[in-house]
């Protein structure tokens, strides 16, 4: 009897239309081409879960490096260089040899044609095709329609978010040593933060330690010590998403830090010399914006149905409906489980890219595909200073420095890369004993 003929894979298929001299193969021998939108948390996960699927993947990305963004504030607050929350999205796929990366900007999507459209710095633009899209892109940040405060209110999104913010923080320092002006000086060394959520939060405890310890002696003329803090919010108290036993021990936590926070508090003016909040003027030589955030624009090029918050409505698979293959995932996306939407945190971009991977891979192996994605909540935590960190998991409720332990080997087991981990352990380490920073450079402007 003669064996049974095998079945060619599509590898194997390739290489005999190469052979034959085909220069594009038959579509039956294509390989699918799935592409993702973004290089973040989602986005890395996704193509990770694709590793050993027959597919060609792509990461489109403005930027050639993935940021771990939950460490961010300490890069503005000269805890952490730059390098140190960042890695080349490249070097993170270098081993997975089915990824490739373009450092590009998508500026359309044509879901008709299954195609995205793309520009390059320095070159002309081009359309991808795809048989999969996932779009992983993230979120920017939003000033409730007063788009005229980022001119005088940086936020924190990105590494150049960072370091302009770090460069703001310690040229403030280095203008009231050299001022003859108390009053402008009182003003030089206060700063406000709008937006009393993780970011804000953690933001102004770091400027406030920052202030008290790390600067304490380097001045003649001024005190650090003296810095005064400002943290507003809209919200009846800080860290709303928490529980209000949290929220008022983080409260009481930045009050012994140094921080007034006023809550109940609707920004009105912006400018270089401060804010007005609630009709009252406060004098700031330095504004942070910690506050809202709305989803990327590719959502709206998709033309799916949004939330009011302007994120796309997907389904129990994270699809888009009546569109195969396309999926949105992490802060873009908004997905309703017992009854509330998911939170916008690493958590939930996390898993739901890696769910959307193995979906596309389990597809193309001809499996059944998975059940309904369903985030598991495996806590929600914010540090608030030095040996002090908010924990929520489920009924388990824990503040001070048993969380904060436990949020620092969280956080050094999450970065990217090994050489990540390891220089943020020694940095920490050393900032723990000494209360030095790393990383207390202002930036210089370039000459004209």
């Amino acid at each position: 009897m003669l064996p049974a003929p095998r079945t060619m894979t599509t590898s194997e298929s390739k290489k005999m239309s190469e052979s034959l001299g085909i220069s594009q193969p038959p579509e039956k021998f294509r390989r699918p081409h799935v592409v993702i939108i973004g290089g973040g948390f989602a986005g890395i996960a996704a193509a990770k879960a694709l590793r050993h699927s027959e597919a060609d993947v792509t990461i489109i990305d403005r930027r050639n490096h993935h940021i771990f963004q939950p460490l961010l504030y300490q890069v503005a607050t000269a805890v952490l260089a730059p390098a140190d929350v960042a890695a080349p999205i490249r070097q993170l796929s270098a081993r997975q040899k089915n990824v490739s990366v373009l450092l590009a900007e998508v500026i359309g999507v044509d879901l008709e044609s299954r195609s995205v459209n793309v520009k390059s710095p320095g070159a002309e633009d081009k359309k991808i095709t795809f048989d999969y899209l996932v779009v992983a892109a993230g979120v920017q940040p939003s000033y409730f329609g007063h788009n005229e405060f980022a001119k005088y209110a940086p936020c924190l999104k990105t590494i150049t978010d960072a370091q302009a913010i770090r460069s703001k923080i310690l040229s403030a320092y280095e203008l009231a040593e050299s001022t003859d002006d108390e009053d402008e000086r009182r003003r030089l060394m206060t700063f406000v933060l709008v937006g009393a959520g993780p970011t804000g939060v953690e933001l102004a405890a770091s400027i406030a330690q920052m202030a008290k310890t790390t600067l304490r002696s380097n001045f003649r003329r001024i005190d650090p010590a003296t810095t005064s803090i400002v943290l507003l919010d809209g919200a009846k108290r800080v860290l709303p998403s928490f529980a209000e036993s949290s929220s008022l021990k983080a409260a009481q936590r930045l009050a012994k830090l140094g921080v007034k926070v006023i809550t109940s508090a609707m920004v009105e003016h912006v400018d270089d010399q401060g804010v007005t909040v609630g009709g009252k003027r406060i004098d700031s030589g330095t504004v942070l914006w910690t506050a809202g955030v709305s989803p990327s624009p590719i959502v709206k090029m998709l033309g799916v149905a949004t939330d009011r918050a302007g994120r796309a409505c997907v389904g129990p698979f994270l699809n888009v409906a009546d569109s195969r293959g396309i999926f949105v995932v992490g802060d873009a996306a908004t997905l309703i489980q017992d009854g509330r939407p998911l939170p916008g945190v690493a958590q939930v971009a996390i898993q739901q890219g890696r769910y959307v991977g193995e979906w596309i891979a389990r597809e193309l192996g001809g499996d059944k595909p998975p059940r309904p994605f369903r985030y598991f909540d495996k806590g929600n935590m914010a540090v608030i200073g030095k040996n002090f960190a908010i924990l929520e998991s489920g009924r388990i409720r824990l503040a001070g420095i048993i969380p904060w332990f436990i949020w620092a080997f969280i956080h050094i087991m999450f970065l990217p890369q090994l050489q990540n981990r390891r220089r943020v352990q020694n940095q920490w380490f050393w900032s723990y004993f000494t209360g030095e920073r790393s990383s207390r450079l202002v930036d210089e402007p370039p000459r004209i």
